[in-house]
């Protein structure tokens, strides 16, 4: 009892020191407020953002005026600069490609900003709904992915056409990204995907058929030329041919009074 009444007397002895000693560290640790962030780099899933923090002038003041006001407060110059991670949103929804048999299919469900935190930082799912391209959970069944955090199709196959989910959890198992891939895969020789060849291949052509129409229109040009010239030279031999037999009827004519 003794014991426990001695307790109670030092410790109402030292609370107002350590009060008092902790207000005064209080006062010491400098303030800072955020003056400047910028957007997250990833729409959905984990990104990082860049924050500009800088000192407040005199904290003391600041935090007193601060409780009897909302104004901006005045910041020093003395800032730095960190970057911490943001979450916009965990769905990212259905994303489709097209591709060709034979070609090599790669789809990372991480992407850049959560590989340079840590490949193995997470947790992969992936799920895979056959032939289909749907968000519709039922149809899927569990995907063995051997590298984890990407499914990799080397060559990819008509067969391998259908729905791709993946989710990533963090190290508590909070999921912070879910995509859908929907994959759909064309014979091979088809139709070519690759869209500068094709557009080469396009304007060649093109150009070709220009080249085929100004040739056929310069040697129609050439043929009418050549009728109408033939038609007006046999234009002119007829009306010469025309005057000559005038010219004779006339002179037998003439003959045939003067022997009357």
């Amino acid at each position: 009892m003794k014991h426990v009444t001695v307790s109670l007397l030092l410790l109402l002895l030292l609370h107002p020191l350590t009060s008092v000693n902790l207000e005064e560290q209080v006062d010491k640790v400098p303030l800072e407020v955020i003056v400047d962030s910028s957007p997250c780099s990833a729409t959905c899933g984990l990104g990082v953002k860049t924050q500009t923090l800088c000192l407040l002038k005199d904290g003391e003041t600041v935090m007193e005026e601060a409780k009897k006001s909302k104004d901006g407060t005045e910041v020093s110059e003395e800032c730095r600069v960190r970057k911490v991670k943001c979450l916009e949103s965990w769905q990212c929804g259905l994303r489709t490609r097209t591709v060709t048999s034979g070609q090599r299919l790669e789809i990372n469900c991480l992407g850049d900003v959560m590989e340079a935190m840590g490949r193995f930082s997470w947790r992969v799912s992936w799920r895979y709904a056959r032939g289909v391209i749907s968000s519709d959970d039922s149809l899927f069944a569990h995907w063995v992915a051997p590298l984890l955090d990407r499914v990799v199709l080397d060559p990819v196959r008509e067969e391998d056409a259908g729905t791709y989910r993946c989710v990533v959890q963090d190290a508590s198992f909070r999921r912070v990204k879910r995509v859908y891939w929907g994959i759909r895969v064309l014979p091979e020789g088809i139709i070519n995907l690759d869209y500068k060849s094709s557009l080469a291949q396009w304007d060649s052509t093109g150009i070709q058929q220009n080249q085929t129409m100004s040739d056929r229109q310069d040697h129609i040009a050439a043929l009418l030329y050549t009728v109408l010239k033939s038609l007006g030279m046999a234009g002119i031999a007829a009306a010469l041919v025309l005057l000559v037999l005038y010219w004779a009827v006339k002179r037998r004519e003439l003959r045939h009074f003067d022997t009357i």
